[in-house]
């Protein structure tokens, strides 16, 4: 369950509060479930346009995202990496 006032929701019973960069990556792949969303395309939704090079930015989110919201951080079910295309979110 989420709370968009908060920028937390509820995962396994327990909740869990995201940084609005979080959330709004959350939101991106969210729009979009089961299908890819390319690094470009997160990049500038995110940053802006004219830093959508900066992939290194996105590897960081995931990472945090997944500790917060995977069972298995190394082991991603929902969050998962296309390599070299994006990331998706499987529902």
């Amino acid at each position: 369950m989420a709370d968009l006032a908060y920028l937390a929701l509820t995962v396994s019973g327990r909740e869990v509060r995201l940084t609005p960069t979080e959330w709004h990556l959350l939101e991106i792949v969210a729009r979009h479930p089961g299908r890819v969303v390319g690094r470009r395309e997160l990049l500038q939704e995110l940053r802006g346009p004219g830093l959508d090079r900066e992939t290194h930015y996105l590897r960081v989110y995931l990472a945090q995202l997944r500790r917060k919201l995977e069972d298995d951080p190394a082991r991603p079910r929902h969050l998962i990496t296309e390599p070299g295309v994006g990331y998706r979110l499987q529902p």
